[in-house]
């Protein structure tokens, strides 16, 4: 790769050397590509320094601008940190593992292994907006699944030390319970930058599943309603999963289902679906 970029650069009479060329191994610039996206359509907002000026955007967009302070919307602790999190940039590297792969040079699938924050950041660059569809299983949040981190933007450090490969030293973890007075607000923290991110990486025509139980799954709508969009939304499939009652259910009702819930990228994602086979129903004959 390096070698055919460098033949290109000579054959433009650009001045090559041997030093081997230095590659960016940053992750993509959130926040900046978004930034060039909004001057590209609105290049009267633009200021010195490449930055916007929001009362000439109000201008450009006149009365589609919500002026109000109050609105319908959904807030909670910790939100404008997920905004900062998901800018800041990653500085990890995915590193090969030829010995622990399977046809590792023919093969077209790929597992990465590592924190998914981090993953997501590193992928933005190689996968924005080529990703056809994502399917995700994320902590329930049921008080002893989710072990979050003091400072979710130390993510790739909070993955290493969990998982027992560097030094914790002293670094303090906990599960998520129900006496948290941040029990929900602690679960969203966590999913927003992730749901952010996954979204960057779907196609026009992708689209996501992910699934939920009953503690999360009225948070989880309204935040991929804000993320993708409320017209994205396709589905909210129940599917059942326990055959027999929960003896450790407390409110004297067994809960056998859950939920996966579906988006869209854009109102370009479409479900083919499967044709219905009726010698397969649920119904008994009559």
């Amino acid at each position: 790769m390096a070698g055919s970029t460098r033949a290109k650069r000579a054959a433009a009479g650009e001045d090559v050397t041997d030093q081997p060329e230095h590659l960016d191994l940053r992750s993509e610039d959130i926040a900046g590509d978004k930034v060039q996206e909004l001057l590209h359509l609105f290049p009267e907002v633009g200021t010195e320094g490449g930055r916007v000026d929001f009362d000439r955007l109000k201008v450009a967009l006149g009365e589609a601008v919500d002026v109000g302070k109050e609105r319908y919307g959904m807030n909670w602790p910790g939100k404008a940190e997920c905004f900062r999190t998901i800018q800041l940039p990653s500085l990890g590297t995915l590193l090969p593992c030829p010995v622990e792969s399977v046809n590792f040079d023919t093969t077209q699938n790929m597992i990465i292994e590592g924190d998914n924050l981090e993953v997501l950041k590193l992928l933005q660059k190689s996968y924005l907006g080529k990703v056809k569809m994502i399917y995700i299983d994320p902590p329930y949040n049921t008080g002893n699944d989710f072990i979050y981190p003091d400072n979710y933007a130390e993510s790739l450090q909070t993955y290493l030390e969990y998982t027992g490969q560097v030094d914790a030293e002293g670094k303090k973890f906990s599960t998520n319970t129900e006496a948290d007075g941040r029990f929900h607000s602690k679960w969203m923290n966590m999913m927003y930058p992730r749901l952010y991110l996954a979204r960057n990486l779907l196609r026009e025509d992708g689209i996501i599943f992910v699934s939920i139980s009953d503690k999360e799954v009225s948070a989880l709508r309204f935040l991929m309603n804000e993320v993708f969009g409320e017209e994205n939304f396709g589905a909210q499939f129940v599917w059942k999963s326990r055959q027999f009652p929960d003896s450790r259910a407390t409110t004297g009702v067994s809960t056998d289902h859950e939920y996966i819930l579906l988006y869209a990228r854009s109102d370009g994602g479409v479900l083919r679906g499967v044709e219905r086979d009726e010698s397969k129903g649920l119904w008994p004959n009559v």
